[in-house]
């Protein structure tokens, strides 16, 4: 695993790299967040903070008053000494587990923030140290202008930092940050592309197209389907419910990075098609066409999935009409048990490759994947990667699976148990 140090001075813009190689699917760690993690109530490190400067750094809630222990250590070199002295350890010790435990996961890259690298002496610890840098005046505009502090102030915070000249000359690699944001986007990108070449190619696996108890015939717990994929390996799952989507957008938003909100539709024709990043439902019944424009309104993808299925596909039928419209094709789907419905959408079609689980049970998880570049969690950017996509393929469910499904018909017309729902 490549473990890379990102540091710059402060209004550098590192955070917003940070931020960026984060949403792109590299796993960041900030060292002011292990920091604060490092003198929370019940720790060494706290314990060594109250020992050292006294009771009046506590707060009465038990926690750290920062701003009080800020006030006596701010001018006063050596009382910041010995707080380092405190600090700084249980800091890297933190980070030394957080690095452990990506390379067990068996990330290709880690990324590790830390504004005062240099100062401290602590670049040998990593592979590749990537510096922000950005002129001192526009730095300074910065701060003033986005953290609302006196002038004055942010010069002393800036003096007490190494010259960033120096830091440039110990750098491996070195992202401006003179320009726009969008500037530094886009240099933000290259270096990771560099990054990602010396680890030798992290991918992002993913399956596009499962089921939770939105659907009509699933009982899955959808945090149970997630933490199961997690678990084998996926970064990220389309949750796909029929006709309907509010369990997509609920998971969306308290995971952010792991969900993408979709949904199958099935429309006036009888045939299925899935709408990637959704914001609204679709209703049930709409025609394939207008299924498919009212996705690209909503800044969607089109997918179409098991197009040469019996039923839920039409059978083909359809599936030279609708192909040319979507932007992905499934050319891998897991319940599917005849082997040429699958082979069929992967020869027919020029377009992205997808695959699914098509998972209505947990155990199912796992049946189907797509291993595209990491990327960040949008439309745009899951069409790109789905372009060079290495891999979309699976193994085929058990027919046993459609019991699950029968069974969940069953269940969701009975009435619910004493203090609970059906599921």
């Amino acid at each position: 695993m490549l473990s890379v140090g990102l540091t710059g001075n402060v209004g550098s813009g590192k955070s917003s790299v940070a931020a960026r190689w984060a949403g792109a699917g590299v796993p960041v760690v900030s060292a002011d967040e292990l920091a604060r993690q490092a003198v929370l109530p019940g720790t060494r490190g706290l314990a060594a903070v109250r020992e050292e400067f006294g009771e009046g750094v506590i707060a009465p809630d038990g926690t750290l008053d920062r701003a009080g222990l800020r006030a006596i250590v701010f001018d006063d070199d050596e009382a910041r000494a010995r707080l380092e002295a405190i600090v700084h350890p249980a800091v890297a010790e933190l980070r030394d587990a957080w690095v452990r435990d990506r390379r067990v996961e068996g990330h290709a890259i880690a990324v590790s923030e830390i504004p005062l690298l240099f100062e401290i002496g602590r670049e040998g610890d990593f592979d590749v140290v990537v510096l922000v840098d950005a002129p001192r005046e526009e730095r300074l505009r910065r701060i003033v202008r986005d953290r609302g502090l006196d002038e004055e102030e942010v010069r002393r915070i800036m003096a007490a930092q190494m010259d960033p000249a120096r830091k440039r000359a110990r750098a491996d690699m070195v992202i401006d940050n003179s320009g726009s944001l969008d500037d530094l986007g886009v240099e933000a990108d290259r270096v990771l592309g560099e990054l990602r070449a010396r680890a030798g190619g992290e991918r992002l696996r993913m399956d596009l197209h499962l089921h939770t108890w939105g659907s009509w015939d699933c009982l899955s717990d959808p945090e149970a389907i997630l933490e199961r994929a997690l678990s084998l390996g996926y970064g990220r799952i389309a949750i796909t419910d029929h006709n309907r989507l509010e369990v997509a957008l609920r998971m969306a938003e308290a995971h952010p990075e792991a969900i993408i909100p979709g949904e199958e539709v099935k429309t006036a024709e009888g045939v299925d098609v899935i709408g990637l990043y959704l914001s609204e439902e679709i209703p049930k019944g709409t025609p394939a066409r207008e299924t498919i424009e009212r996705i690209r309104e909503q800044g969607g993808v089109p997918y179409l999935p098991h197009p040469y299925a019996g039923g839920k596909g039409g059978g083909g039928r359809l599936a030279d009409v609708l192909a040319p419209l979507c932007d992905v094709v499934e050319v891998f789907n897991a319940r599917l048990h005849v082997d040429d419905l699958n082979a069929r959408a992967a020869a027919r079609h020029g377009k992205r490759r997808g695959a699914g689980s098509d998972a209505h049970t947990v155990a199912e998880i796992g049946n189907a994947f797509v291993d595209v570049r990491p990327h960040a969690n949008r439309a745009d950017a899951l069409l790109a990667a789905l372009a060079d996509a290495e891999r979309a393929e699976g193994s085929t469910a058990s027919r046993l699976v459609h019991l699950a499904s029968t069974w969940a018909k069953v269940r969701k017309r009975l009435p619910a148990p004493p203090g609970g729902e059906a599921g």
